[in-house]
């Protein structure tokens, strides 16, 4: 498998100021291969300073996740929204061409609006990847979770419509919707041959869309069988990057690095199995 990266999600957020200034410290004690990159609304008046004093740092970042108010807008796709989300979605992929990212991961769909027009969602799909291709980088559609149907029907139909798509494949939203075995099964080979390319790796603890459970809980905290996930990449000869997405910031705002290196040589463990 590629590398394994560490979510910014998992390190910087409101409870240390979204400080981004942290990842420098943060990355002489963690164990992974790079990182990727988050972005936040926040950030969208003062990106190019944030790609400035991100792309300083001099970490690798190859994979970077479009801020989520993007797949938000063209879920709700009001009058204006579509044309925002293409601005928006411009402003991300120049933070992350700036600070050398190769992969976007991508809520096609969020928010409360979810995929209640899934085709409108289905048919933006084409101008975003089209934005994104004019920075270098590659779009993955992530099967985030959905309120009206779940995520592997409609990742079947974007492949169907648009045969060379990527994913990003989140094995927690997979759990949440009951759907990371059938995932796994030879019905959804053509997932694993090619079309996904990033995977993202937090626990759940919960059942069929139980909506609040629905946190980034660390390996071993929920109910998902890694050993077999991994045993079954391996099988499919899965080549692409893992994230692990598991909070781990405390309520002071400090970051749990012992816990977090600890989920990180096990899921090494599994990769290099």
């Amino acid at each position: 498998m590629e590398s394994l990266l560490c979510s910014t999600g998992a390190l910087i957020t409101s409870r240390n100021g979204r400080d981004y200034g942290l990842l420098k410290g943060l990355s002489e004690v963690l164990a992974c291969d790079g990182f990727e990159f988050m972005m936040y609304s926040a950030w969208y008046n003062e990106w190019e300073r944030v790609a400035r004093e991100v792309a300083e740092m001099g970490l690798p970042f190859p994979v970077f996740h479009v801020e989520k108010r993007v797949g938000t807008a063209i879920s709700r796709n009001e009058e204006g929204d579509l044309a925002e989300a293409a601005r928006l979605f411009e402003i991300n992929c120049q933070v992350a061409a700036r600070i050398g990212a190769k992969k976007l991961v991508f809520h096609l769909w969020d928010g409360e609006p979810s995929d209640r027009d899934i085709e409108n969602n289905i048919a933006q799909y084409a101008v975003m990847n089209d934005i994104a291709g004019q920075y270098g980088l590659l779009l993955t559609v992530e099967n985030v979770v959905c309120n009206r149907e779940n995520p592997l029907k409609h990742l079947t139909r974007l492949h169907e419509r648009y045969p060379d798509i990527s994913f990003t494949f989140d094995v927690k939203f997979a759990q949440f919707h009951e759907e990371l075995c059938e995932a796994c099964t030879q019905n959804y080979n053509w997932l694993w041959e090619g079309a996904v390319q990033h995977v993202h790796i937090s626990d759940y603890a919960g059942g069929y869309k139980e909506w609040g459970k629905l946190r980034s809980l660390h390996p071993g905290e929920g109910g998902i069988e890694y050993a077999a996930f991994f045993t079954h990449l391996r099988k499919m000869g899965y080549q692409g990057s893992v994230t692990i997405e598991s909070t781990s910031v405390r309520e002071d705002g400090s970051v749990d690095t012992d816990k977090l290196n600890g989920s990180l040589k096990f899921l090494r463990g599994l990769m290099e199995n």
